[in-house]
């Protein structure tokens, strides 16, 4: 989403750039040659990063091979520094400058890249504003360019959308991994409100990759379920009330428009072992970490769990004044941004 309106930007400056590389929906539409295709790279995680291992491999020396044959005048990366410090150093062995647009999130675990990062990449552009005291105490100067989201928003239009009382969104991420972990959980969640609460309705806004039919598989049959599309989202999810999320880049959207949102997440337990101990940050949440504050509740693995899920949107519901606060807070969050 964001190298498409990064390339959209780079054609309206100069309209005879040509883009290859590996792209998703956006990036395809902006005019990229997308040689392969983002989705085939969509996974979290250690133990599920394993079973895509070939396939990951495969696409690597195909990057590879194309930009020694092709040699472009530079190379953008975006975040997934797993994938993409292998792509730099062979870009800088090849003379090519590298540019990478959105930090990866060196902050939170293995620091020390910081140093790859001196040496091989030409220019840092940082979205998210603790990034910046972040790479200074590194010794290192680096672009900070607010957070792309806020440009992609109708703040008059959507500021004017009221919450509708009752409206319950559901956003269980794009991966087929996370929404077969939590779209079941979010299930149990609704049972368990509608019991007490029968007026609630659950809208589900569907990411681009994703079918209703894969959604609906998920969830269960006795539960009404309104499929949203994701061509005007922002405006969906200001009519709810409250959401349950996937934690990423879509709570910092849920965030902006001022949604109080549950944060939920499940990975394999080795992941999760293995992540509570290299990861150096209190929170996993975008939200939260600007904010140096824990806004969303954060529900991760075994907390992610219908019951556990009934229980917090059940506090927001039942507390006169609850919702408001978190509002209040979110308002702060987007002037920092």
């Amino acid at each position: 989403m964001h190298g498409g309106r990064l390339l959209e930007a780079l054609r309206r400056r100069d309209p005879a750039l040509r883009c290859i590389g590996m792209g998703g929906p956006h990036l395809r539409g902006a005019g990229q040659d997308a040689i392969l295709r983002v989705e085939d790279l969509s996974v979290m995680g250690i133990t599920e990063v394993l079973g895509y291992l070939p396939r990951i491999l495969g696409m690597l020396r195909r990057i590879k091979a194309e930009l020694a044959a092709r040699r472009p005048d530079a190379v953008v990366l975006i975040d997934a520094p797993e994938f993409n410090f292998r792509i730099a150093r062979a870009a800088h062995a090849l003379g090519i400058p590298v540019h990478y647009y959105i930090s990866p999130k060196i902050w939170a675990w293995r620091t020390g890249r910081v140093n790859f990062i001196r040496r091989h990449i030409r220019r840092m552009i940082c979205i998210l504003p603790f990034e910046v005291e972040f790479y200074r105490r590194h010794g290192m100067d680096v672009d900070y360019v607010g957070n792309p989201l806020l440009d992609m928003m109708d703040w008059q239009r959507l500021d004017a959308i009221a919450p509708v009382a009752g409206r319950i969104g559901l956003m269980p991420g794009s991966r087929r991994k996370e929404i077969e972990a939590l779209m079941p959980e979010y299930g149990k969640a609704a049972r368990l409100l509608l019991a007490d609460r029968p007026g609630l309705s659950f809208h589900c806004v569907r990411a681009p990759n994703v079918t209703e039919d894969a959604l609906r598989a998920l969830w269960p049959a006795d539960v009404p379920l309104t499929i949203e599309s994701p061509d005007d989202r922002y405006a969906t999810l200001r009519t709810c009330q409250l959401l349950l999320a996937a934690s990423g880049t879509a709570t910092l959207e849920t965030a902006l428009l001022g949604v109080p949102t549950l944060v939920a997440y499940r990975v394999s337990p080795f992941s999760y072992w293995l992540g509570k101990r290299l990861v150096k940050v209190r929170w996993v949440s975008l939200p939260n970490l600007v904010l140096n504050r824990e806004v969303f509740p954060e529900l991760l693995q075994e907390n992610a769990d219908g019951a556990v899920l009934a229980r917090h949107a059940s506090r927001w519901l039942d507390t006169p004044g609850e919702l408001d606060r978190v509002r209040a807070d979110l308002a702060d969050l987007r002037r920092r941004c």
